[in-house]
């Protein structure tokens, strides 16, 4: 952990590296999925996930939310102006749960070919096991590394005599933590709980669903695998052979197929090999909704408290984790995933069980206090004290009762006017990258 009452580490606490991911789905006026093949071929920041009409963003490293949002507008204007230029025109859907589905026919898988063929296998192997219409669920996911100056600083006040080691332990530690305590991002980010009815049914469209959620793909009905994985985070060689068990099992085919909602990455590629020898670099936390209230679908404020998060739990002892914490852990995140918060319930790492609302608090009473004892600047509780209006004032305050009272009776419609505006301000904007 951090030595965070130490000056030379309290100093640089808060410098850190940021990058975003942002999955969103192309659409026609009409509310159907766009079937057009991808138009943004040759741009490395604008690529594919899982169908040809699923647009991911993907920004560099940036050194602060600000930063990092500033290039995913960048990326999301060039995005907006190609889909205003085509004909029938084309747009951007705003919500994680996706608008109108006829059948699967209407979710063409990504065309990859020659060295890269093999993505597109890999996603037909993903269409048989889940189907296609669970990879309609779009989000962002959130990568963060702190900045090399603070990982010295804390080495040079640690008992390790190698830095590599010390690094490797510290991102392997952060990530058993976040998987304890990540649920909290999902009940912050929450922006999805009506969807359309095809969804349930075939080619049934037009009808409103609420399922008693906050946001349906980080529920027990979203982005999950048939089993609970339990994964070792004694060392990076155990942490991969963990992962290993189940490709061997058969269970996954790839590590990339672990839908698990933290991921602890090495530099380049993202694969066991490369996390087996070490040289971990940063973390990714992968249960951010789309926002439909934010105009690229994320808010500065969720972006600050994910690294505030971070910084919390690296500076915190860590505690035992056994195999029932972990699988109790998922289930924390799927309760999380609620609608209404005081009706589900969390149990903490340390046994206690509290309403997943009363949990929330106590998490941002202990990041509080952590920050008041290392005199933290003025905008980290300002950042904390918007956070707690979720919980204290959910039905003004949480995006998902925004977006319920907002959106229900004719949720499509409504977000495809939504899209066109989102559209038309994107034209407009400004450009600050």
């Amino acid at each position: 952990m951090f030595h965070s009452n130490e000056k030379a580490v309290r100093d640089l606490l808060f410098q850190g590296n940021f990058g975003l991911e942002r999955e969103t789905l192309r659409v026609t006026g009409d509310g159907f999925l766009a079937q057009t093949p991808n138009p943004f071929e040759g741009n490395p920041h604008i690529v594919r996930d899982f169908s040809e009409h699923q647009v991911e963003i993907n920004t560099g490293i940036r050194h602060s939310p600000a930063e990092a949002l500033a290039e995913l507008a960048h990326h999301d204007k060039t995005v907006q102006t190609k889909l205003a230029s085509m004909e029938p025109r084309e747009y951007l859907w705003p919500f994680s749960n996706p608008p109108y589905i006829r059948s699967e026919a209407d979710i063409p898988i990504a065309q990859y070919f020659g060295e890269e063929a093999s993505k597109t296998a890999y996603r037909e192997y993903l269409s048989d096991h889940y189907g296609r219409y669970k990879m309609t669920f779009s989000g962002i996911h959130f990568n963060y590394s702190f900045a090399d100056e603070l990982l010295e600083a804390d080495f040079a006040l640690s008992d390790y005599d190698n830095f590599r080691s010390y690094k490797d332990d510290l991102y392997l530690a952060l990530a058993e933590r976040c998987v304890a305590y990540g649920w909290i991002m999902s009940a912050i980010t929450a922006a999805s709980p009506l969807m359309d009815s095809s969804f349930v049914e075939q080619g049934k469209c037009g009808e409103d669903l609420y399922f008693g959620l906050g946001t349906v793909r980080c529920s027990e009905l979203g982005y999950w695998n048939y089993f609970s994985p339990v994964l070792d985070y004694s060392t990076t060689a155990a942490y991969a052979d963990s992962i290993q068990q189940y490709i061997d099992k058969g269970y996954i085919m790839y590590p990339s197929e672990l839908y698990y909602p933290v991921r602890v990455k090495p530099r380049g590629a993202y694969n066991l090999d490369t996390i087996r020898e070490g040289n971990l670099s940063h973390i990714e936390l992968r249960m951010f909704d789309l926002n439909p209230t934010a105009p690229v679908g994320l808010r500065e404020e969720d972006v600050h408290f994910a690294q505030l998060l971070l910084i919390w739990l690296a500076s915190t002892p860590r505690q035992p984790f056994a195999k029932r914490d972990q699988i109790q852990a998922i289930q924390n995140f799927k309760n999380a995933a609620h609608y209404d918060l005081r009706t589900v319930k969390i149990i903490t790492p340390t046994g206690e069980t509290f309403t997943a609302n009363q949990a929330a608090l106590n998490v941002l009473d202990f990041m509080e206090d952590f920050y008041r004892n290392i005199d933290a600047p003025a905008e980290v509780f300002e950042c904390l004290a918007f956070q707690r209006g979720k919980f204290t004032d959910a039905i003004h305050e949480r995006y998902t009762h925004i977006v319920r009272h907002n959106y229900s009776d004719g949720f499509v419609v409504k977000g495809i006017k939504l899209a066109k505006q989102r559209q038309e301000e994107a034209l407009a904007r400004e450009d600050a990258f």
